[in-house]
């Protein structure tokens, strides 16, 4: 297994990639810290045996992240990966958004990944250690016109891996992202299948033909929190079937 006696910390772990991404990390070894704040994320780490904890945080919050990684110190003794996987979107178009809705979209995306990079990478510097993966998406490079904040977040998202990478490099901990395309979560699973309209717009822009699994998520991010991925630092992985290399539609069957 390929990181056993490891321990990380996941956050926006109750389903979706996150769950997935716990999952995968319990399997190659690790013992992983969920995070989530949504109570229900107790269950899903019981599920995952001794080897998985829950802690509640809304890591928006700097009181919260340092009451995370304290807890997580005092569980497991050290911090050797740290997913950034908390997110949400909000739609509307640029004329109608308000200016809560962009801050907390932002707060969530963004700001969330600040903050735990910072608490855990303080923990890392001691250890001269650690990989931190921060959860991007194609919308870092692509825009949907009702998407303001949320692409707005992932863009900005890019540029902290960047100069986390750099910036920490010499501490022994590598930084890198993930940007998926439309992977199936219970949430996108609604949107994409609604309707044939909607799952044809999606398919017409991804060659490979169809949806990720969230599990094809996490299998990128157990490869990057592994040694395999030791030469890597300051890159983000585009988990899209194809779709950032698409200047075309193509057929949908």
């Amino acid at each position: 297994m390929k990181l056993s006696n490891k321990v990380a910390i996941v956050t926006g772990a109750t389903q979706g990639i996150g769950l997935a991404c716990a999952q995968r990390l319990v399997a190659e070894g690790a013992k992983v810290m969920l995070v989530d704040i949504k109570p229900e994320g107790a269950s899903a780490a019981a599920t995952l045996g001794e080897s998985a904890r829950f802690f509640a945080a809304d890591v928006s919050q700097k009181c919260d992240v340092d009451a995370l990684v304290a807890a997580t110190m005092a569980e497991f003794g050290r911090i050797d990966i740290l997913i950034n996987n908390a997110g949400v979107t909000h739609a509307a178009d640029f004329l109608d958004l308000t200016e809560d809705d962009f801050d907390r979209v932002l707060r969530i995306n963004l700001k969330s990944m600040f903050l735990c990079g910072q608490a855990v990478a303080r923990q890392m510097a001691k250890q001269q250690s650690g990989c931190i993966i921060n959860m991007s998406s194609v919308n870092a490079e692509l825009a949907i016109p009702n998407q303001v904040p949320y692409v707005v977040s992932k863009g900005a998202i890019n540029q902290l891996t960047k100069v986390m990478s750099l910036n920490l490099v010499t501490h022994g901990i590598r930084v890198n992202g993930i940007g998926p395309g439309t992977i199936l979560t219970e949430l996108a699973k609604q949107a994409v299948m609604a309707s044939p309209e909607a799952r044809n717009t999606i398919l017409s822009r991804t060659p490979m033909g169809r949806c990720g699994e969230p599990e094809e998520v996490a299998s990128i991010a157990a490869f990057l929190a592994s040694d395999d991925a030791s030469y890597m630092t300051g890159q983000t992985l585009y988990v899209d079937g194809g779709r950032l290399a698409l200047n075309y539609t193509v057929p949908v069957k």
